[in-house]
């Protein structure tokens, strides 16, 4: 926070000069320009004009090209739509001075890790935080475990420009810019239209992504109760699989606790995939759907029946999120609560051998402590009655708690 607040104040202490847009070389867009297009009448602007000297016409709202059987009267100025990847500070203060961006919001769009948010700045530029979001599953054989990875897309729309900012390394908006100009309809609604096509793009991308979490969860809970095969004992939560070393062995051991341990990770791994996609739709929704109900200058009617059903959708989505994350903390419950029982059936067995032990170490202690009446003293068949009445008494306990199935 108090970085982003030195941020704002060096852009607000920036003296007034002339930004020189009519060079390349001398822009102050830089490396970090991704694309940049004019478009007027929901068509992309080919002319010999360098980019530069058309941003710097539709500020001064004069045409980019003559209109068409007009003789060359003027036409009403487009729109600008600079698109930027992680641009430094140099690079985009000139850009901010230029098109008068609020410094609070230049310093939030430069840094990365921003809460989803719109906000509004004076009456006629919006600002725009959007967590993108890209499903990558869950590769052992990279050094990241994240089955989500999160990105961040920045965008200013104001009466006759768009500049969007990307931190990250995917959701690239190609994709959405080639869409849109193949939709010329929409592009005629201007700036508006580039809010609602990035924010269905992002919506886009969050239905995509629990979709695939979806299956992840729906793996995990098959195999917390996948039946048994014919034959074979039920395969308990935590526990590995009958199939496997039943000896006793450390091989077995080994293989009981790496399969709870790996399911129990997956399990709070997704969880905690969870709260990340959570933390990207939940703060915009309320934002969206007052952009999309309230009337504005910057948005019309028509790109607000559009945000509408964009909207919908990201409600659907935060409600699927709270949906998966319940279904997780059942299953987990669940499995923690087959794993009790699998506990207590271990303990009624152990007690159960404690018992059949009992019985010899008892006859053998009250045999140990009487030494004149010692069995084989007087009848030589004394120890072999001994030891084949406690075997017969062992038998017997062996056989009442297999009954009443301690055994």
């Amino acid at each position: 926070m108090i970085r982003t607040l030195r941020t704002a104040v060096r852009i607000g202490r920036r003296r007034p000069r002339g930004v020189d847009l009519s060079h390349p070389a001398r822009s102050p867009l830089g490396s970090a320009v991704v694309n940049c297009a004019v478009y007027r009448d929901g068509q992309r602007q080919q002319g010999d004009l360098p980019a530069a000297d058309a941003i710097r016409r539709v500020r001064e709202g004069r045409p980019v090209v003559p209109a068409q059987g007009s003789g060359g009267r003027s036409r009403p100025p487009g729109f600008v739509w600079i698109g930027l990847h992680e641009p430094a500070y140099e690079e985009f203060a000139d850009v901010a001075e230029l098109f008068g961006l609020h410094p609070l919001a230049v310093a939030n769009a430069l840094q990365a890790h921003q809460r989803p948010k719109v906000e509004r700045y004076a009456a006629d530029t919006l600002f725009a935080v959007f967590k993108t979001v890209r499903y990558v599953g869950n590769d052992r054989s990279t050094a990241t475990s994240e089955i989500v990875e999160t990105g961040e897309i920045m965008a200013f729309v104001g009466p006759d420009f768009v500049i969007t900012i990307r931190h990250g390394g995917h959701g690239s908006l190609g994709p959405v810019r080639e869409e849109l100009e193949a939709r010329a309809e929409l592009l005629t609604h201007g700036p508006a239209a580039v809010l609602y096509a990035i924010a269905d793009h992002v919506v886009d991308d969050y239905l995509a992504v629990t979709d695939a979490v979806q299956d992840d969860i729906d793996a995990v809970e098959s195999e917390v109760f996948a039946p048994a095969p014919p034959g074979r004992a039920p395969r308990r939560f935590g526990r590995a699989d009958r199939s496997a070393p039943s000896d006793g062995s450390a091989r077995a051991v080994r293989a009981a606790r790496s399969s709870r341990t790996d399911e129990v990770e997956r399990i709070y791994q997704l969880k905690r995939e969870l709260l990340e996609l959570k933390r990207a739709v939940a703060p915009l929704e309320r934002p969206l759907h007052a952009l999309a109900t309230q009337p504005t200058r910057l948005v019309d009617e028509d790109v607000r029946a559009y945000l509408r059903h964009v909207a919908d959708r990201l409600t659907r989505v935060a409600e699927q999120v709270t949906s998966f994350d319940d279904l997780l903390n059942s299953i987990l419950q669940a499995g923690l609560a087959q794993v009790t029982v699998a506990q207590n059936e271990d303990l009624r067995r152990i007690s159960a051998w404690v018992a059949i032990i009992a019985v010899p170490t008892m006859v053998c202690g009250l045999y140990g402590m009487n030494f004149d009446h010692m069995p084989e003293l007087a009848w030589s068949y004394g120890y072999p009655a001994a030891l084949a009445s406690l075997v017969a008494l062992c038998l017997l306990l062996h056989r009442a708690f297999r009954r009443s199935g301690w055994l």
